[in-house]
């Protein structure tokens, strides 16, 4: 299956940010805690050039709990203001407007310096579909400023939000990027839902999943769908998704396992975290690329 998808309001957009981007003191981008490289949308750093910038682990609630601490490490020594967050709940959001103002103590001395004072920090909020932006602005500004929805494309506009007499934030819609030059960013986008998934093969998804869980975090997909274990260190993804089939009464007329059924549950199970927190990508594989 090849993976890609650029709709084209994400080229206006894209257009958008450039524009506005000479406003903006600080970018604050939100990645996807279970895959923080690939959720990471190379054109940001090109047009985030001489920004000061932050980036929110979200979703971290989901991810495994080490690997954060490795990701939010790893960032760090790239030079950028680093927590983990979980937008929904809350969780991490007390510490952003002191990582603001640190984040942007140079330019705020500056501005003092010249006079200018009670001016807010700038912030452009930005990340790939369905990263949770307009769940973090709401929560943020513990009211509802934004629409949002468990699916990518929610916002499709810019947007400023008045937080408080330091900071306004400008929210942005989602982006990818017009060509995944490695199809397993494509397949890991995939999995988390910033794609749109009625141009993708569920089936051939879930059995991709499964084989990376085997691999990683062997026994997940037993405990959860109360399979027998064989003995194996692993078993081969389309039988297993069959057994799930079994377990979970996925059935299609005559008795016939509907594998499409169970592997959109698989799916929809890991996203939603009742697989258990699982990372999907490793801070020790970007080594071998840099």
């Amino acid at each position: 299956m090849n993976y890609q998808w650029y709709p084209g309001h994400m080229t206006k957009a894209k257009r958008m940010m450039q524009e506005n981007i000479k406003l903006i003191d600080l970018v604050i981008e939100l990645v996807d805690s279970r895959i923080p490289l690939s959720s990471r949308n190379p054109d940001i750093d090109a047009l985030s050039q001489h920004k000061s910038r932050v980036i929110l682990l979200n979703k971290a609630d989901l991810a495994d709990a080490g690997l954060n601490r490795k990701w939010t490490e790893y960032f760090k020594q790239k030079g950028f203001y680093v927590l983990e967050i979980n937008a929904r709940n809350g969780t991490g959001m007390k510490g952003i407007q002191s990582v603001v103002q640190e984040a942007c103590k140079e330019k705020l001395e500056r501005n003092r310096k010249r006079g200018i004072i009670n001016r807010p920090v700038r912030a452009m909020v930005v990340g790939i579909p369905n990263v949770g932006k307009s769940t973090f602005i709401n929560s943020f500004a513990g009211r509802a400023c934004t629409k949002t929805g468990n699916k990518p494309g929610v916002t499709k506009g810019k947007q400023w939000i008045r937080l408080n007499k330091e900071l306004e934030l400008l929210d942005t819609p989602g982006i990818l990027w017009p060509k995944f030059e490695d199809q397993s960013i494509g397949r890991k986008l995939a999995f988390i839902g910033s794609m749109n998934d009625e141009i993708l093969l569920v089936d051939e998804l879930a059995l991709e999943l499964i084989k990376f869980l085997q691999l990683h975090y062997p026994g997940v997909l037993e405990k959860r769908y109360g399979l027998e274990e064989d003995g194996e260190a692993s078993q081969e993804s389309l039988p297993l998704l069959e057994k799930i089939c079994v377990s979970r009464h996925c059935y299609k007329k005559g008795q016939e396992p509907d594998v499409e059924r169970a592997a959109a549950m698989v799916i929809e199970d890991f996203r939603s975290g009742r697989l258990g927190r699982i990372t999907l990508e490793f801070p020790e594989e970007t080594k071998d690329k840099e």
